[in-house]
């Protein structure tokens, strides 16, 4: 299995440092001006014990794979989430990733104007110099093979970029897409519209494609996306090919 190491072991960002922090199953990798390893675990066991609490008094958010409500005593990465998923169609715990992303990337502004975070392959940017953003399939994405990358630059952050797949990682999908990606306003929407996208790609056809890339630029706050299925590509919206 492709794991956070192999790609995280291609990560070139030489001008930043850094830091990465695990607690449980959240493993985050931080890219920053200065090592921020103790302010990001901070923030991260604060959120992470939010959402701990709220699913032992409501089991069914973290089971449920549709949206669920939250009144408004849940804490902030829960409203978060479910915002999120009522948006894109999906459970809640869809879009847990870019929401711890996106908490601890927010927090971190105020120690470095520079920041990447990302988490199970869901990323928030916020950086004044264009980044470049690889894109995995286990196949080459190219027509010579090579992956394709996002260019994301400077005025379009902060951002969240996400993937999910129905043949590659942990992710759970309904779909057969080798690598669905969004571009969103937060990750916190990327994650759980890159679920949704993953999700619709039940069949490698052009038209499958089209109308899932539809369905998810009707999103608000999505920015655009790309996806792969067999030896096919689709994408749309406002998005930057490398």
């Amino acid at each position: 299995m492709f794991t956070a190491e192999d790609y995280r072991s291609l990560i070139f960002a030489a001008d930043l440092v850094s830091t990465r922090v695990r607690i449980k199953e959240s493993d985050l990798l931080i890219r920053a001006e200065r090592e921020v390893a103790g302010p990001a675990r901070e923030v991260l066991a604060r959120y992470r014990k939010d959402l701990e609490d709220y699913l032992k008094l409501h089991p069914d958010f973290g089971e449920s794979l549709v949206p669920v409500s939250a009144g408004d005593e849940a804490p902030p990465i829960v409203r978060e989430m479910t915002r999120a998923a009522t948006l894109c169609g999906v459970g809640p715990m869809a879009t847990v990733a870019g929401a711890f992303a996106y908490c601890v990337g927010r927090k971190l502004s105020a120690f470095s104007s520079e920041i990447i975070v990302e988490n199970g392959g869901d990323i928030y940017l916020n950086s004044s110099k264009e980044r470049v953003v690889a894109v995995f399939s286990g196949r080459g994405l190219s027509s010579d093979g090579r992956t394709i990358a996002l260019r994301i630059r400077p005025e379009e952050m902060p951002l969240g970029v996400a993937a999910s797949s129905g043949r590659l990682g942990r992710s759970l999908s309904w779909g057969i897409a080798d690598a669905a990606v969004v571009l969103a306003s937060d990750p916190v929407l990327a994650d759980g519209a890159a679920t949704a996208l993953s999700n619709r790609i039940y069949r490698e056809e052009r038209s499958v494609l089209d109308r899932a890339g539809e369905f998810i630029r009707a999103i608000p706050g999505v920015h655009g996306y790309l996806v792969a299925c067999g030896g096919l590509i689709a994408a749309g919206g406002r998005i930057e090919l490398a």
